[in-house]
């Protein structure tokens, strides 16, 4: 059994209050903050003044409102910059595999495009053509979708077009209109994830979540894939939500807020 380590209880206390302020967002009165915190005004206004001395918040003297202070801001931007998203997502999907016994990836955006650094086979091997540094496709893919949905069109349309001139030629089909493209990209961003059933790849289905950083932009895909009999597409089925919340996770460790 391990020992708890022993603490100082006031610092804990006190931090309640730092808590409660980073939750809220916006700066607040004393008797707000400390009901967040879950303590009196009384008790809560000595450790404000100590905290304020060393910078971690300050009091807007024409509003009476606390907010977070030079220190705390300067703490922030010194953890972000060491933040790593491919090294903390590694471990993410590694346990998301296990938990929905399907095989999992993670990809950046490339210079050619949606780029696989990560895969994760689960204990049920498939037979697909995915390994480190496969470049996936912008629109016939989950993890292509997730980038062209969330990234700003000026960085995939090039990319979009030489997909859709290479795809109408490659199947003598008629091209996708832009209509039919933003329809596509639209229902991704209303779901927060891409669903593929069975294409690219027959017989495979695969979900793709995205994972931002503190500036809101999407810096990594977390995909999960297996057969179409055992790996469900409904989006609101237990991998679907599963593959989700492990975004969310990453997302919310490299300082992203909805």
């Amino acid at each position: 059994m391990i020992k708890e380590r022993r603490g100082i209880q006031s610092i804990e206390v006190g931090g309640q209050l730092l808590n409660a302020l980073v939750k809220s967002g916006t700066p607040m009165m004393l008797k707000d903050l400390a009901s967040e915190a879950g303590m009196p005004p009384a008790k809560a206004h000595p450790y404000l003044v100590s905290f304020a001395k060393l910078g971690l918040i300050e009091q807007n003297p024409a509003t009476a409102r606390y907010e977070l202070g030079p220190l705390a801001l300067e703490l922030g931007l010194a953890s972000l910059q060491r933040l790593d998203p491919v090294r903390i997502a590694t471990p993410e999907i590694t346990t998301l595999a296990d938990r929905i016994a399907h095989s999992t990836a993670l990809a950046v955006w490339g210079n050619q495009g949606p780029t696989i650094v990560r895969f994760e086979q689960s204990t049920h091997p498939i037979h697909v053509n995915m390994r480190t540094g496969t470049v996936m496709s912008l629109l016939n893919s989950a993890t292509g979708l997730v980038f062209a949905a969330f990234l700003p069109p000026k960085l995939t349309e090039s990319m979009i077009e030489v997909q859709l001139e290479r795809t109408a030629a490659a199947n003598h089909a008629k091209r996708l209109s832009s209509k039919e493209i933003e329809a596509g990209l639209a229902e991704v961003r209303s779901h927060g994830l891409a669903r593929a059933v069975g294409n690219p790849i027959p017989g495979i289905n695969a979900f793709s979540a995205p994972v931002f950083d503190h500036t809101r932009n999407i810096v990594l895909a977390i995909t999960a894939l297996g057969p179409v009999g055992t790996f469900s597409a409904d989006w609101r089925g237990p991998i679907a939500q599963a593959v989700k919340k492990t975004a969310a996770t990453v997302s919310a460790r490299l300082g992203y807020r909805a």
